[in-house]
């Protein structure tokens, strides 16, 4: 960690945002198919079951829109710290619900929360941190997440033991503890920089690197010159303000939000939310049909989906954005095809009393299927998981970050919503169909990602302006960017070689006034030599100097 210790110790605290949404999504995804809560409230179908589900995110929706706005005329830290809030009270009507009504409600507000996070938790971890650590850095918020869904599966499976509405009124009441945490952790978390730059507080964005980058040393050369760039790219940025949303689709920015909103919305197809939120179910077909059997799979799963995320936080920053989520597509959309080739081959279609579906696999089909589930989880937690919530974060200029990202982050719980609402009429009537439909768009989204995405690995957030500016054709725009990194290159060795060569005359002109303050006291004390001569000595000394 050396130098960047405050930077990471900010960016863990603020990824307890991620740890919210995480462990709404585990819990929920467990509870569904606890005995207790389906009779409280009376077996809902899997119509009902995504309107329960979905409504979260419907509630994302509008959080993520809204914290544009906040973020940029409240500042990033005070929008965490009312998202929390809110959150709080959501799960506060979830935990207290006596009637589905009151559950949904509770579950909306919930997610106006959540939804906000998801918006600006990625924004202050990128604006806080320098681009050869800002990847691993807002991984974090995938990994938090992560956690969150670990926590969650394991308190349902140890609560799925009590005897009563305890059994699921306690896990959805445990959120309020990190959510009040946060909002308290955030009190003494510095204010992002670029913000602070934008809202004419140079001095205190001069603190607050000087805190980030060196320890609080106000003299250091790269806090100046990183207070330098910010304070240059508002100057510029200012002179474009985007003043409304509708900017936002006009040229050159519609690119960027084109493939914020993009790369969100192929992330939800991944079918990741499926497999999280109805994985108990999906594993009860494939055959882990005994009590708890099905909650203990979700609890290996969430295990599985941690660890996966801990490879792409330490070399995301190493291996680029490009090829991760390229090789990430292939890895999700090979699971899904085997998976449903799987359940094609050897599926038999039964219907319990109460409508729950089985699909009767045979035992090598049933144990494919599992374990590709679980590749898939990896595949994702690897790539997908992390970089669709950084590409956006990173990409666009310091005046319209939060609008474009409330945009961007928007579409993920648009496609989040749709898929969840969706999702459990699918299962139960295409069953494998709806793992092939999530391979080929897995396969098509490697074309994508390789066609129309510029690489951002180890960039400046104000580099930025020229990677995005060239053709849209990002696989044919190579060649002007190299140029481009060959041109600074070259810009930092004449930059090099100039300091070199100051200190160098520095050096030896103050050596060469030494000597020659020596030779003249020498001078003078003699007394055969006049004062022209003195006047002729240090002439020639200057000469040989230089």
């Amino acid at each position: 960690m050396g130098k960047h210790a405050q930077t990471y110790l900010v960016g863990a605290v603020s990824a307890l945002g991620g740890f919210l949404f995480g462990y709404d999504t585990g819990v929920m995804s467990s509870i569904l198919e606890m005995d207790h809560w389906k009779t409280f409230f009376h077996n809902p179908q899997s119509v009902g079951v995504g309107v329960i589900v979905s409504l979260l995110t419907a509630g994302c929706f509008v959080g993520s829109l809204c914290a544009g706005w906040l973020a940029d005329n409240f500042s990033r830290k005070r929008t965490i710290m009312l998202a929390s809030i809110v959150f709080s009270i959501g799960v506060a009507i979830q935990c207290g619900s006596v009637n589905r009504a009151m559950l949904i409600v509770g579950r909306f507000v919930a997610g106006l929360g959540v939804g906000c996070l998801s918006m600006t938790v990625p924004i202050f971890q990128s604006e806080i941190s320098p681009a050869q650590i800002r990847g691993r850095l807002v991984s974090l918020q995938q990994w938090a997440i992560t956690w969150g869904m670990l926590v969650a599966f394991w308190v349902d499976y140890g609560c799925s033991f009590i005897e009563s509405n305890a059994s699921w009124r306690i896990p959805i009441g445990i959120q309020i503890v990190p959510a009040m945490t946060l909002f308290l952790a955030m009190f003494f978390m510095p204010y992002s920089p670029r913000w602070l730059v934008d809202h004419d507080k140079i001095e205190e964005a001069h603190k607050v690197l000087a805190r980030l980058r060196a320890n609080g040393d106000f003299n250091n050369l790269e806090v100046m010159e990183e207070l330098e760039d910010i304070k240059e790219a508002v100057r510029v940025e200012r002179e474009t303000a985007v003043r409304s949303y509708m900017e936002l689709f006009r040229f050159p920015i519609r690119r960027r939000i084109v493939l914020g909103v993009v790369i969100q919305a192929l992330q939800q197809l991944t079918g990741i939310n499926v497999i999280l939120y109805f994985s108990p179910t999906i594993f009860k077909q494939s055959g882990l049909s005994k009590d708890g059997a099905s909650l203990l799979a979700q609890g290996i799963n969430g295990v599985v989906n941690m660890l996966a995320t801990i490879p792409a936080i330490l070399w995301i920053d190493r291996w680029g954005r490009r090829k991760t989520v390229m090789f990430g597509s292939l890895g999700c959309g090979l699971t899904y095809f085997i998976k449903s080739m799987a359940t094609a081959a050897t599926q038999r279609k039964t219907y319990d009393e109460d409508g729950t579906l089985n699909l009767n696999l045979s035992p090598g089909s049933s144990y494919v299927a599992i374990v590709m589930m679980y590749l898939f989880v990896i595949s994702f937690a690897t790539s997908w998981g992390p970089i669709a919530w950084l590409y956006p974060s990173e990409i666009f200029p310091m005046h319209i970050r939060s609008k474009a990202n409330s945009i961007t982050t928007a579409s993920n719980w648009l496609f989040n919503f749709i898929i969840g609402l969706v999702a459990p009429i699918l299962i139960k009537k295409i069953t494998w169909g709806l793992d092939l439909i999530f391979a080929i768009i897995m396969f098509a989204a490697i074309g994508i990602i390789y066609v129309f995405f510029p690489e951002t690995q180890n960039r400046s957030l104000e580099d930025m302006e020229v990677i995005f500016t060239g053709s849209i054709w990002a696989h044919k725009d190579k060649k002007r960017v190299e140029d481009f990194d060959n041109t600074n290159r070259y810009n930092y060795d004449i930059k090099d070689t100039f300091e070199d060569a100051a200190y160098q005359y520095g050096h030896k002109t103050n050596a060469a006034f030494q000597d020659q303050q020596e030779h003249d006291d020498d001078i003078n004390e003699s007394s055969d030599v006049d004062e022209n001569n003195i006047y002729l000595y240090r002439y020639s000394s200057h000469q040989r100097i230089f």
